[in-house]
């Protein structure tokens, strides 16, 4: 079977694959769509850049800068990797024809170390510390897209959609918090065609591997964490140990990470049933057998959880808090336990997904719209779809098959409304 992350099949003549890769890409940015022998993975990087960039030949943003940049990175968990990616990375960096990048979770470059003549033509296209090389700043490349698609990925020469970057080859692997699950940023190796091989996706995937391990033993952060996000049934990571949670308790922890200060028995069990009928020794049977699993985590009167508790949704609710609305997309993996019917988890989940979803239609951002309407819970969202459709460019090269969905749409609420 054929590796989709890799670039080229061993054996293949890099100048062939170049050429026929150009010819599609320079089809698909004058309006047509994604010829045969583009790569999924490519094909689908193309048309998220073609949604939030206007053109196909520009520079990255540079965000950071100076003190600024320097304090950044002095905090940022990736620092304390860097020793390891430079005894790793470091002399092929150092060989004249490769650079070693780490980003941060957002795409900002944190990084950029190699020989000085080779970080000199980098310069040439923004590829420097502090440059934002996310796909929705720099469009198609192997950090960027490693990002998006939390997956070690190669990217090949003229399979970037930046026309300036086209002659430069490169792979990257994520780098996640192995307590948390965070997604911390990526580790990156960019050179010449000499890098479309087996060989240097497996080094930055290994070397990605090493620098979780490294700070999975030397991290300070939280080590509590709940993920509830797009689960029936929440997990709950302490210090490393993974526990999945019953339906029930995974409705109560939510319930009480949304209520640092607490909550009553008498408010728990109308957050859990409503205003059915229940007697009150079946909730102290359910926190009793909660305690047992969770320990001096959750605590009585009020019931409330004692120390951080770190979960998904707040991240989400934090990013979007931010401004940072790609962010918040990328860490939303789905409704709060989805099936819960809990009233105080429905007004939870029904909150957040409001919230998320008018900073996604507020932002007039193509590609935060195609990120929602291409979920199982934005398929069906006609304003998105009329609001995406009114965002793409006219050369968007899958402007149609928006329209054709956002007029399938329109049809059937007709027909709903007319019946």
């Amino acid at each position: 079977m054929v590796n989709p992350w890799l670039a080229m099949a061993c054996g293949a003549d890099p100048a062939e694959r170049s050429r026929t890769v150009r010819g599609a890409h320079a089809a698909f940015v004058s309006g047509g769509g994604v010829r045969p022998g583009v790569r999924e993975v490519v094909a689908d990087s193309w048309r998220r850049s073609a949604a939030a960039l206007p053109g196909a030949e520009f520079t990255a943003p540079v965000e950071l800068q100076g003190g600024e940049l320097e304090r950044y990175r002095r905090a940022h968990p990736m620092a304390r990797a860097m020793p390891l990616f430079r005894e790793l990375l470091g002399s092929i960096a150092d060989d004249g024809a490769h650079l070693l990048a780490v980003c941060d979770a957002a795409g900002r470059l944190l990084w950029v170390e190699g020989h000085a003549g080779l970080r000199r033509r980098a310069e040439r296209m923004n590829f420097v510390a502090g440059a934002r090389w996310d796909e929705r700043h720099a469009g198609t490349n192997a950090p960027g897209t490693a990002l998006a698609l939390d997956h070690a990925v190669q990217i090949f020469a003229t399979e970037h959609y930046n026309r300036l970057v086209q002659p430069w080859t490169c792979a990257a692997a994520p780098v996640h918090d192995l307590h948390t699950g965070r997604l911390l940023g990526a580790v990156d190796l960019t050179g010449g065609d000499h890098l479309a091989g087996p060989h240097s996706l497996a080094l930055v995937q290994a070397t990605a591997r090493a620098a979780e391990a490294h700070l999975a033993t030397t991290g300070t952060g939280p080590r509590r964490v709940l993920s509830a996000l797009g689960r029936d049934e929440a997990l709950l990571v302490v210090d490393g140990r993974r526990l999945r949670l019953g339906r029930r308790h995974s409705e109560i922890l939510v319930l009480l990470s949304g209520r640092p200060e607490g909550l009553t028995g008498e408010q728990l069990a109308v957050a859990l049933y409503g205003e059915r009928p229940v007697p009150p020794v079946t909730l102290r049977a359910e926190l009793s057998r909660l305690r047992r699993l969770v320990g001096p985590l959750l605590v009585s009167r009020p019931y409330r959880l004692c120390g951080p508790l770190e979960t998904d949704a707040a991240c989400v609710e934090g990013e979007l808090a931010a401004g940072d609305l790609r962010s918040a997309l990328r860490s939303y993996s789905g409704p709060l336990l989805p099936t819960s019917e809990a009233p105080g988890v429905c007004r939870m989940r029904r909150l957040l997904e409001d919230r998320l979803r008018r900073a996604v239609l507020g932002s007039g951002d193509a590609a935060a719209l195609q990120v929602w309407a291409d979920s199982a819970w934005g398929e069906g969202d006609l304003e998105v779809w009329e609001r995406l459709l009114a965002a793409l460019p006219e050369s968007a090269g899958h402007r149609r098959s928006v329209a054709v969905q956002a007029g399938r749409l329109r049809a059937t609420f007709a027909q709903r409304a007319g019946g």
